[in-house]
């Protein structure tokens, strides 16, 4: 226990100057950029110093480099899904050691419990280190007392004989002031201890849920073979009939009945759909296990199949549905995580088939769906989805000749720094004068606010630096500063 406590006091000298860095680089600060990414790697740092062990682990390793790699990449461009992956890379690196190769439910069981016991980890540790006092000894309190009485009185009189003798040392001792304690400051403190000390002090947990039984079927009153099949067959039919209509409206352009318009019936429907199709997908997971006697059952094999391949097929006419509203009107971020959130399910709907076919486990399926999540989720991270939308609306624009809509600059506005390029390659076009204007006002508006981010070193950021020097090359323009007084809209991508 005693070798333990030179490793514990490092380790709390590591989370106290991790804080000190944090409140270096977030607490004054007026956005994240930088200092983001350069918090999130002296974490990774921090961690492989106070466990040695996790470069030692191969699950440790890779963790460990993918941390790094996405807390650089919020020095390229901060984000919520790229903060969002690192926590998960930072939470898996550190509780490596402990755990073993498993699958993703065990995984998500050991990271929300260890970040659970975060907030009481640290009382746990005071107390061990009280117990580990009191096994070797302590002074009493009135002991100490009255051998600090000399020292403390004494001294107290003569500093105070020399505070009078001497100007310097009586001047010196009436300017300090400590101030007020900062309450928020000290909140932020706590804040920013708790997930260091949390991965720098990991406490597993042993005992964890495991995934049910697939070699027997769901024992639930009404749940048999027979009304499982039944059910089948009556959401088969279902599906039939709205895939069959979706069929007609959607893929061969029939004509819609009454004042029904085409962009009415693609959008009312596309969400709607998609909850079917993740509830069909629920079905199957609870009703359906793999080696049970129901999933046996060639009929019902055969009509899951066909379920499956319909719900499919939902999901392509939910995905249709959105691209022609798109069309219709505008490509915005939200859709495209729309388009990306229905690409999940229709993988999601896939994996689910192939294990009945396959009888694989209910771990594989879901190592299978968290790899596809943080591979879609990593492109996102990468991915400018909003200079994506930007550019896409520009091209479609009915002012440059497209099919589309007129230019909503009001989104492009909004879209903050992404819009910046897009909308310099725009200026470049043939225009009408007035709306010209009215694009290089927002251009130039939405540069300059990048700039006097930019200006910053905590909130400085590749991307837009990357994209202030496009901008510039394509416009002949030095970017300036906004005019004092001008406000920065907050959705700066």
């Amino acid at each position: 226990m005693r070798r333990g406590w030179p490793s514990f006091w490092i380790k709390v000298a590591l989370i106290a100057a991790l804080v000190a860095v944090g409140d270096g680089l977030l607490f004054e600060a007026e956005g994240p950029g930088a200092n983001l990414g350069l918090l999130t790697l002296s974490w990774v740092a921090g961690l492989a110093l106070a466990n040695p062990a996790i470069l030692r682990d191969r699950l440790g390793r890779i963790a460990v480099a993918a941390a790094a790699l996405l807390a650089l990449l919020q020095i390229e461009r901060p984000s919520a899904v790229g903060l969002l992956l690192f926590a998960l890379a930072f939470g898996v690196a550190a509780l490596a050691p402990r755990g073993v190769p498993d699958d993703a439910w065990r995984w998500a069981q050991r990271l929300v419990l260890a970040g659970l016991k975060a907030f009481w980890g640290p009382f746990a540790d005071l107390r061990r280190l009280r117990q580990a006092r009191q096994r070797r000894g302590k002074l009493k309190l009135a002991s100490l007392a009255i051998a600090a009485v000399l020292p403390l009185a004494g001294g107290a009189v003569f500093l105070w004989l020399f505070a009078e003798a001497n100007p310097v040392i009586g001047n010196g001792l009436a300017s300090l002031h400590l101030g007020e304690p900062d309450v928020g400051r000290m909140i932020f403190w706590l804040a920013l201890a708790l997930p260091v000390s949390a991965a720098l002090r990991p406490r597993g947990h042993r005992r964890l849920l495991g995934l049910p039984d697939a070699a027997s079927d769901l024992a639930l009153p009404g749940v048999s073979a027979g009304s499982v099949t039944a059910s089948l067959v009556v959401f088969n039919a279902l599906f039939a009939l709205e895939n069959g209509l979706d069929l007609a409206y959607l893929w061969a352009d029939a004509r819609l009945p009454g004042r029904m318009s085409f962009a009415e019936y693609a959008h009312r429907g596309a969400y709607p759909l998609m909850a079917t199709a993740v509830l069909a997908g629920l079905f199957v997971l609870v009703f359906l296990r793999p080696r049970s006697p129901t999933a046996a059952s060639r009929p019902v094999r055969r009509l899951v199949m066909v379920w499956v391949a319909q719900n499919l097929f939902l999901v392509a006419s939910a995905a249709l549905r959105t691209v022609d509203y798109i069309e219709a009107y505008s490509l915005t971020v939200l859709r495209i995580s729309a388009l990306l959130w229905m690409l999940l399910v229709a993988v999601g709907l896939g994996l689910i088939a192939w294990r009945l076919i396959a009888g694989k486990s209910a771990a594989w399926l879901l190592n299978a769906n968290a790899l596809a999540a943080g591979i879609v989720l990593a492109g996102c991270s990468l991915v400018d989805l909003g200079a994506v939308a930007a550019e896409w609306n520009i091209r479609h624009a009915r002012e440059v000749g497209g099919a589309g809509v007129p230019l909503d600059l009001a989104y492009m506005e909004m879209l903050g720094g992404a819009a910046a390029v897009p909308l310099a390659e725009l200026e470049q076009q043939p225009l009408e004068a007035r709306f010209r204007s009215e694009v290089a006002g927002i251009r130039s508006a939405v540069v300059s606010c990048m700039l006097a981010s930019q200006s910053g070193w905590r909130t400085w950021r590749w991307r837009d630096a990357r994209r202030i020097m496009r901008v510039q090359a394509l416009t002949h323009e030095k970017a300036a500063l906004p005019p004092a007084g001008f406000y920065c809209s907050d959705h700066h991508d």
